[in-house]
């Protein structure tokens, strides 16, 4: 009976931690996910995969279907977690701002394979942007 009492108090402190990151979701705990808007509902999906505390997160277009302000929220929040909880977060985005506010290194793909890779300074290089771009 103390294990499963010790394995509650683990799994709320996680749920808090979690819900720190993401304090929207504090106020939706008893809403249905599928209610959300889009950025509650990334939020969300960020969320549990914190609670299984991995050592990489794997996120694929965060921004998509998300508002601006919601979108620079989520980036922060990111950044956060990556130095806070020292994991290490491989973002496959498409929105160059987003790519900008969060990353240290970038990857640029072509049809599926790496092409070059980035640093934080390149990624403000209009010239090189326009290039991987075709803008």
């Amino acid at each position: 009976m103390q294990f499963i009492r010790e394995n509650r108090l683990f799994a709320q402190e996680q749920l808090q931690q979690v819900l720190d990151y993401f304090p929207i979701l504090r106020q939706r705990l008893k809403q249905r996910a599928g209610t959300m808007s889009g950025g509650e509902q990334q939020q969300l999906a960020i969320a549990r995969a914190l609670v299984g505390a991995p050592k990489v997160l794997l996120l694929d277009e965060p921004s998509e279907g998300v508002q601006p302000s919601i979108v620079h929220i989520i980036a922060n929040t990111l950044i956060r977690i990556a130095r806070e909880l020292r994991v290490a977060v491989i973002l496959v985005e498409q929105d160059i701002a987003m790519v900008q506010r969060t990353v240290h290194r970038c990857c640029v793909m072509d049809k599926g394979r790496i092409i070059d890779t980035l640093n934080h300074e390149q990624l403000s290089d209009d010239a090189l942007m326009r290039r991987y771009l075709a803008l």
